[in-house]
């Protein structure tokens, strides 16, 4: 089916730099790819369409891309954070028996139905505000049986709703306490499920946690090993906390990303820039811990390793469903600028997922874009507390209201 979408200003993206407008531009879809982009003006002689829609004078961007979220995961951590602002620290939490092990307990405890409509809502809250294309990590199940039952319902997120979705296994988050005392051991047990997950096809990359309250280097490396002789991709929560060598150590098996980095040192970034791993930068999660070490975005910028921006939707450490906050936040706290925050979520989070085939607006590509009632790409970062988004095309067809 062919699809005339007209009368629209066009922020493409399509060039390294800038960002890319065409003033009352048009596109043409066939069936889910971009066949054409340009002024409206400029339409082909006698095009013969199925289907035309205006689109008012609205700004078009390409589809936002959520490139780090755990949205599936039972319960949550309000009283944590009220802890937290009592004086306790996340490393506190964590080593009492709380943080991520209490979202395991509650993961466990729950059925495979309630995690579903759980996490349905919550990709629902994100694709409200633009989102077409997410990451869903797993690691708050922590055992064979139940990590599966995590990739499974993010499986049937992507199945379900019009939203692609990327399945990463997390199951090197955090030590489960029938390990405790025992991570060597608990790592060779992720190991032996990788496997039979990956059969299963429900894994798409392989992730870890490398930091002092979780797993070391020589640990994480036995993940990473695994994954790279299954053929799986892998990326890293790396120096969230401290500097622990994780980037250096992602970009030895050529990681798709590396992601929070706030203690990343220089070595870290040169070793991503060869790789040609993408810093995923998670400002929900500096802003809800109150983190004071901002990652070096200039070194990042000077090295030209691509900067993505995700919400890191998790239920301890950024509780956020709203992707333009990750935007305001991103340019507030980081010091990003606009341009550089929107191509943090939809180019080089397209990447930082290897979904070669979104993130612009140029031909070839998927027809995932989304109309916004602003004047300006720069308003989508200035404004928060408000939600823009006046349609969303996904695979070249528009998303109805769920």
């Amino acid at each position: 089916m062919r699809t005339l979408w007209r009368n629209a200003h066009l922020v493409t993206l399509a060039e390294a730099n800038g960002w890319g407008f065409i003033r009352r531009g048009a596109l043409i879809v066939d069936d889910a790819t971009l066949r054409w982009v340009g002024s409206d003006a400029d339409l082909p002689a006698g095009l013969s369409v199925d289907a035309e829609h205006h689109l008012d004078g609205e700004l078009v961007t390409p589809g936002l891309v959520d490139c780090h979220t755990h949205l599936v995961y039972g319960g949550q951590r309000a009283r944590e954070f009220e802890l937290r602002l009592e004086g306790a620290s996340y490393e506190d939490i964590a080593n009492a028996g709380g943080g991520i092990r209490s979202t395991v307990a509650a993961t466990r405890a729950a059925g495979d139905g309630a995690l579903f409509y759980a996490a349905r809502l919550r990709a629902l809250a994100l694709m409200a505000e633009g989102v077409t294309s997410l990451e869903i990590k797993s690691g708050y199940g922590l055992s064979a049986l139940h990590e599966a039952r995590c990739l499974r319902v993010a499986r049937r997120l992507g199945e379900e709703l019009a939203l692609t979705v990327r399945t990463t296994c997390l199951s090197a988050h955090a030590l489960p306490p029938e390990f405790e005392g025992r991570a060597d051991d608990y790592i060779a047990a992720v190991c032996a499920w990788l496997p039979s997950l990956h059969a299963e096809k429900l894994v798409d990359a392989v992730d870890a946690f490398c930091e002092r309250i979780a797993f070391t280097p020589a640990q994480t490396r036995r993940v990473f090993e695994t994954a790279h002789a299954l053929g799986l991709p892998v990326k890293l929560h790396a120096e969230q906390l401290s500097d622990s060598g994780g980037a250096a150590l992602a970009a030895e098996f050529g990681a798709l990303s590396c992601e929070h980095l706030e203690y990343l040192s220089e070595a870290g970034v040169q070793a991503m820039a060869k790789a040609g791993s993408v810093a995923v930068l998670l400002p929900g999660a500096y802003y809800f811990l109150r983190e004071t070490q901002l990652p070096p975005v200039a070194a990042l910028r000077a090295a030209g390793v691509p900067i993505a921006i995700a919400t890191d939707h998790n239920p301890g450490s950024s509780p956020t469903l709203s992707p333009l906050l990750m935007l305001n936040m991103a340019c507030t706290l980081f010091r990003l600028t606009p341009e550089e925050a929107l191509r943090g979520m939809t180019v080089n989070a397209a990447r930082a997922l290897d979904l070669r085939d979104r993130g612009t607006l140029t031909v070839g590509r998927r027809a995932d874009f989304v109309a916004w009632n602003v004047e300006h790409p720069n308003e989508l970062s200035y404004w928060f507390g408000y939600n823009p988004c006046a349609r969303v095309i996904a695979g070249g067809k528009e998303r109805s209201a769920e």
